[in-house]
């Protein structure tokens, strides 16, 4: 499989109403932001340097096959992957696990261009067995954490974390926090918490305009410090 590796960004949509279809397709509502997120993303990379938003796609000839989307935050060298999907057709090619390691690549660029010599460690977010409903979403669930666990990210159980609401009137979401480190070997818990609030703050507050109270309470409720 020959995959052509490109961005969409602000100046260049050519590919995006193909990747948000697929993103429609692939991911329930209840965990799918609205478009409009993705539009306020591409506005924020352009006026919060050294921070980023990248929406990568992997292409075969012009098909679109996988995509993913991430942030880097510049105050804790730290990647987040918001979302990662693969056309369902193409599934098992090993193409979940080199469009992960692409938009690492990406990732680790951005943290040289903040002035650091590497990327320090990556977070991303992942349903809990238990909130799942059907036999179908518990399979699909098991095998998106094995698939995590195969390219070395690894659970962090020392915070409840949980997700803000994603929709207007809805409820906060108690998920997997899953990290990839490349810096260093051990994070303690208050660093984490850090990584956390950042998360927080660019992504869900900054992009998605979540209320600041509503994410203050969902941060205290991982015991973590809310000024940001």
């Amino acid at each position: 499989m020959n995959i052509r590796w490109e961005e969409i960004s602000f100046e260049d949509t050519t590919y995006l109403e193909d990747a948000l279809k697929l993103y429609d397709q692939s991911f329930p509502v209840d965990v799918r932001e609205p478009h409009q997120v993705v539009a306020e993303s591409f506005k924020y990379t352009n006026i919060s340097f050294p921070n980023t938003f990248r929406f990568l796609i992997g292409l075969e000839g012009e098909q679109l096959v996988s995509f993913a989307t991430a942030h880097y935050l510049a105050d804790v060298n730290s990647g987040f992957i918001v979302y990662i999907c693969i056309n369902p057709h193409i599934r098992s090619k090993g193409l979940g696990s080199k469009t992960l390691l692409k938009i690492e690549e990406i990732l680790n660029k951005d943290a040289k261009l903040a002035g650091y010599p590497s990327l320090k460690t990556i977070f991303l977010e992942t349903e809990k067995l238990e909130a799942v409903h059907t036999a179908e979403e518990k399979e699909d669930c098991v095998k998106r954490n094995r698939f995590f666990e195969r390219n070395n990210y690894i659970l962090f159980e020392d915070i409840e974390y949980i997700q803000p609401p994603l929709h207007k009137d809805g409820e906060h979401v108690p998920l997997h926090l899953y990290s990839k480190h490349i810096g260093k070997d051990h994070f303690s818990i208050e660093e984490i918490k850090e990584i956390v609030k950042a998360m927080y703050k660019e992504k869900y507050f900054n992009v998605n305009k979540i209320d600041r109270h509503l994410l203050e309470n969902c941060l205290l409720k991982m015991e973590i410090n809310t000024s940001f």
